[in-house]
């Protein structure tokens, strides 16, 4: 039919031992990490921002081109008001700590999610860290701020409507292109991989439109416990699946 909305071509299955092009880790332990410790909660967050350090540096030397990480959901806002205080400063700090390094190796940075939420001082700093860091060309890292799968679907599908409203958009013209292009993630590629930490197997309203053919890997280690072994094993597992994203086997 003419008028029938044009659907997104499929990548071509990739072969078993390929290296995913974008990764993406749900990071989740930290507060389990400081209670088994006996220690605060924002030393838990503290020390998930050193795993976050090496994480980025072992995905810049394996050759990823693509890494997100969901670091506050908006559910998360929903938490004490003490643990949240911490979680922004600490988000603060590192953003100023780690901008220079990010611009001198490589390193884009950007955030995708609801940024307004945090504050004018802290979306200063999140605009500062994407500028200088605009041209690196070595790895892209999306952090995932005030982020919520359902919120940004339904606001692409809010941009859509109001576009159809305007008459600046055909609906019968719409395909899955035309809409991942209002969400936070438009000119990014899906992830191929998706890493979720402590042992929880849920995607917990993260990259739920991206996520439609990535592969999921669950490991059972903390957060803060994490490191470039752990990224390699995730890396092997799946190197060894063949993906045919919904096509039937040969």
């Amino acid at each position: 039919m003419s008028g029938a909305p044009k659907l997104q071509s499929l990548p071509e299955a990739a072969p078993p031992g390929a290296l995913p092009q974008h990764v993406a880790i749900i990071m989740d332990g930290n507060r389990r990490w400081a209670e088994a410790r006996g220690l605060p909660v924002a030393l838990g967050h503290k020390a998930g921002a050193e795993a976050v350090r090496r994480t980025i540096q072992a995905c810049a030397e394996q050759g990823i081109g693509w890494l997100t990480l969901f670091a506050f959901s908006s559910e998360n806002w929903l938490r004490p008001p003490e643990e949240v205080t911490a979680l922004t400063g600490l988000l603060r700090l590192y953003l100023r700590s780690e901008v220079a390094t990010f611009a001198r190796e490589g390193i884009r940075l950007r955030v995708i999610g609801d940024r307004a939420r945090f504050g004018v001082e802290t979306m200063r700093e999140i605009d500062r860290a994407e500028a200088v860091t605009a041209g690196g060309t070595r790895l892209n890292v999306n952090v995932a701020l005030s982020y919520g799968a359902r919120d940004e679907i339904l606001a692409a599908a809010r941009a859509v409507a109001e576009a159809a409203r305007a008459g600046t958009l055909d609906p019968a013209s719409l395909d899955e292109t035309a809409f991942a292009a209002r969400l936070f993630t438009a000119g990014m590629p899906d992830p191929d991989l998706i890493i979720r930490t402590s042992g929880e197997q849920r995607l917990s309203n993260f990259l739920l439109w991206q996520a439609a053919y990535a592969e999921f890997v669950f490991q059972e280690v903390l957060w803060p416990d994490y490191g470039a072994e752990h990224l390699a094993r995730a890396l092997r597992d799946y190197g060894r699946r063949e993906r045919r994203f919904g096509a039937r086997p040969g």
